[in-house]
């Protein structure tokens, strides 16, 4: 470190200079140093954007549609939007002052903290969980508090365990259904619990539900589609993860008016608007891109089904997760920790998976296996990790 960056230093809040760095990113350099590498490490589908939907994006801009839209967004896409949220999650918001798009559900989630929480607030959100949760409520002078989940219970929240945590302090619960890592899902009587939790204890609920689409199994549950808790949610989703959009970064809040209108406050002084050009790609994905998400998610539901049967065959015990495109397999009959593990298992044999204690300390013990690639790669990675087990057990 130079000089100069040394004296820079000081003008670094506590606050953020004590962030702890994505657990995720130390394995991307390596990988990014490699070329022989098989990553079933990041969280991307990989599918390319259905091509009716990127040619929408071109024609947008081929027809100069490159300038700002109204801070909410376009009201085409969020009248297309809610009529989504009612068809597909039969939640009910009207466009005009419920619905927001924002880029990428990252920061609809971290706007809605912003508007919510008051130094010192305490939110709770399960484990293990997605890298950024706990980082963005602390970026919002809120206290992060981690409520545990486990193998037994397929890593669904339970009541039994918020009731540890929560205090008068409890501004809000946070929960991501189907989850990343786990792939954990919604039962229906899981939803309603949590529904009369935060009503009981007058907090708000805010539900990250961006791999909804991605559901394989049983009926599809959303929060949305609880009225009674309707004045007390913040619904998120977004295009990233069905319609394998990530790099175009559109997201979307939806909310009673007030707390839309105070997430947009932030919203339009940080970005303005989502991109003109992504949005157009949105509404198209939302009127013509149904087909594409089911062809997508068959694919997906075939990868899992190998995957989870491959690792169980290996020896590392792993549920069958009913959304979202990962597995969170047990390591510990290995004897190393995940970190250990998932290292050993890059250098030495070339298969990138993020170690579980990246997304909370009850993820020690345990692997995020994206099983987001294609099955010719999947079929070899399975027969390295094969190797690394046999090795640690001999």
């Amino acid at each position: 470190m130079t000089h100069d960056s040394r004296s820079a230093c000081k003008f670094v809040t506590d606050q953020v200079a004590n962030l702890p760095k994505s657990g995720i990113r130390d394995f991307f350099d390596i990988v990014a140093e490699r070329t022989d590498v098989i990553s079933l490490g990041i969280g991307e589908p990989d599918f390319k954007t259905p091509w009716h939907i990127r040619e929408k994006a071109v024609n947008a801009i081929e027809n100069g549609f490159t300038r700002y839209t109204s801070n909410l967004g376009m009201p085409e896409l969020r009248q297309e939007l809610a009529e989504y949220v009612r068809r597909s999650y039969h939640g009910d918001y009207n466009w005009k002052n419920e619905v927001l798009v924002t880029v990428g559900v990252s920061e609809a989630l971290d706007i809605a903290l912003r508007v919510i929480i008051r130094p010192g607030d305490e939110v709770l959100y399960h484990e293990p969980a997605f890298v950024a949760y706990a980082p963005l409520i602390t970026l919002a002078h809120g206290v992060p508090v981690a409520v545990e989940t486990f193998r037994k219970d397929e890593f669904r929240v339970t009541i039994e365990e918020l009731e540890k945590k929560v205090t008068p302090k409890t501004r809000a619960l946070l929960i991501n259904f189907p989850n990343n890592p786990t792939g954990a899902t919604l039962r229906r009587e899981d939803a309603e619990a949590l529904a009369d939790f935060v009503i009981r204890h007058d907090i708000i609920l805010i539900s990250d539900e961006v791999y909804s689409e991605i559901t394989y199994e049983g009926e599809r549950i959303s929060m949305a589609a609880i009225p009674r808790i309707r004045e007390r949610l913040i619904f998120l989703n977004g295009f990233s993860k069905a319609w394998s959009m990530t790099g175009f970064r559109l997201g979307f809040a939806c909310a009673p008016a007030p707390l839309i209108d105070a997430m947009m406050k932030i919203h339009q002084y940080c970005m303005m608007c989502a991109s003109s050009i992504s949005q157009v790609a949105g509404l198209e994905a939302l009127r013509n891109g149904a087909s594409e998400v089911t062809r997508m998610c068959h694919s997906y539901k075939l990868r899992r089904n190998f995957i989870v049967a491959s690792l169980n065959e290996i020896g590392l015990d792993c549920f069958s997760p009913s959304g979202a495109f990962y597995v969170f397999p047990s390591i510990q009959s290995t004897g190393l920790s995940s970190h250990e593990f998932a290292m050993r298992l890059l250098k030495d044999y070339g298969v990138a998976c993020i170690p579980g204690s990246a997304f909370g300390a009850c993820g020690e013990g345990y692997l995020r296996c994206a099983y987001a690639t294609g099955m010719e790669q999947l079929k070899e990675a399975m027969v390295r990790i094969g190797k690394l087990v046999d090795e640690c057990r001999s």
